[in-house]
């Protein structure tokens, strides 16, 4: 039976015509017949035209032939194009209906979002004698900036102004402008090794020459830092991204004085920062003896939305100079309405009371995930990183093929997350924060299905 639902707003014919369409690619074969149009408007008790209407959808798409007298068949010829396999392999699609149960390492249920204070502050800015006929700051929105450094002042002891602060639409947005105003005097970069993708990729991008950094368990090997010839590090010191690990106090004072004696810079990531469930944020590196070394970044991507691509970058002095000449183009990458209702969100006490909301909601489920593994597969893996965040990071302790894994997954439209620690060690990078508790439950239980049947070799 297809899934049709009248109460929702996208038309009928619509509808049938997707789960026709999603039927023929996965389960239907060549040349086999489809209902008839009568018996289809009993069944779904539809009228005659809307299942026409999604017929001819699929027939002028080259899905489904029409055969005078005897009806629909699935077409003959989209099958010798046509591998079923490519189709069920969907991970390059980004419809969020495709798959049943996705681990994404970095989502957020949909009912976190604070919707109704958002659009009632929304609505107060569009109000207001906000003037949408001009270019406003480049840095960004100024009453934003200020909430934002009250917020990293008391928070994470951070030293800034609205001065320094450049508003950016999103992590990846930062990482271009950092490697924009500083590739004419740096070449090479040292990255701690695992490290964020998406931060390699665009220094990548641009060129940069690598160093990989060891993690060990107080963060980077500062040894090997030491002998490195970079002169801009990228490290995520409070909660490190693959492993968790903090860096405390006495490798920070280290590493900054690294940078100040080689004249080097140090991009802090605070990935991961708002959302400790063990203890309290510590504070950021950039704060630590008023050094001019460390470009500060964070995001609201994490414990806000993902969607609304807001970002930010505590620049040094010398580095905001260059950053001006660099970008002396007068507009904000971001939505003068979205950062308008984003300060009055902070100034308002909305952005305090949202944190505990996702502190809370989150760890339950990150409870509920490292639980479920410690009970159910103590014995089948390992647990690298958990305490934070929104996803857990297991290991394999067993021979198992988790490409194949992944793949037997995608069979049953659930998605899973690959990642390398190096070239040979694989892991699975498993989200619960897009996930309600309960259906996290079953999600996890079907991942333990699959996760058996490949450990097993049945398939």
């Amino acid at each position: 039976m297809y899934n049709i639902d009248p109460m929702l707003k996208k038309p009928i014919y619509l509808q049938l015509y997707e789960e026709i369409k999603k039927d023929i690619q996965t389960n239907l074969k060549a040349g086999e017949k489809l209902s008839s149009i009568r018996k289809m408007t009993i069944e779904y008790k539809i009228s005659k035209n809307t299942v026409q209407t999604a017929y001819n959808q699929l027939y002028a798409e080259g899905y489904i032939e029409s055969i005078p007298q005897s009806g629909y068949f699935v077409s003959e010829n989209l099958y010798e194009n046509l591998k079923k396999e490519d189709e069920i392999n969907l991970g390059n699609k980004t419809t969020k209906d495709i798959f049943k149960y996705d681990f994404y390492p970095a989502c957020l249920s949909d009912d976190t979002f604070p919707k109704k204070t958002w659009i009632r502050l929304y609505n107060k800015v569009l109000k207001s004698t906000l003037n949408l006929g001009i270019y406003h700051n480049n840095q960004g929105d100024i009453e934003l900036r200020e909430q934002i450094v009250k917020y990293l002042k008391n928070s994470r002891s951070v030293n800034c102004t609205i001065d320094n602060i450049v508003l950016t639409s999103g992590f990846a947005d930062s990482m271009f402008i950092v490697s924009k105003i500083l590739k004419d005097e740096i070449k090479k970069i040292a990255f701690e090794t695992p490290s964020y993708r998406v931060a390699k990729k665009v220094f990548e991008q641009h060129d940069f020459e690598f160093d990989e950094i060891q993690v060990k368990q107080n963060g980077i090997d500062i040894e090997q830092l030491k002998k490195s010839k970079a002169k801009l590090l990228y490290l995520t010191p409070s909660h490190q991204y693959f492993f968790g690990v903090t860096t405390p106090i006495a490798n920070r004072i280290e590493i900054i004085n690294w940078a100040k004696d080689n004249n080097s810079y140090i991009i802090e990531d605070d990935y991961d920062s708002e959302l400790s469930y063990k203890n309290r944020p510590i504070p950021a590196m950039q704060g630590i003896n008023n050094n001019e070394q460390v470009i500060y970044t964070g995001t609201f991507s994490k414990s806000l939305s993902p969607s609304i691509r807001v970002a930010y970058l505590v620049l040094p002095a010398k580095l905001l100079k260059k950053y001006k000449k660099e970008f002396d183009y007068p507009f904000s990458t971001i939505p003068i309405d979205m950062q308008k209702t984003l300060a009055l969100f902070i100034k308002e006490g909305f952005w305090e009371r949202h944190l505990r909301k996702v502190r809370t909601q989150n760890k339950k489920k990150h409870d509920i995930m490292r639980i479920f593994f410690h009970t159910k597969l103590s014995n089948d893996i390992e647990i690298l990183r958990e305490g934070s965040g929104l996803n857990i990071l297991i290991k394999p302790k067993i021979d198992i093929d988790l490409k194949v894994l992944i793949k037997e997954a995608q069979k049953k439209y659930i998605k899973l997350y690959l990642r390398y620690l190096d070239k040979k060690t694989e892991v699975l990078s498993m989200g619960f924060g897009s996930f309600k508790k309960d259906e996290l439950k079953i999600a996890l239980e079907e991942f333990l299905t699959i996760w058996e049947k490949v450990k097993n070799k049945q398939y």
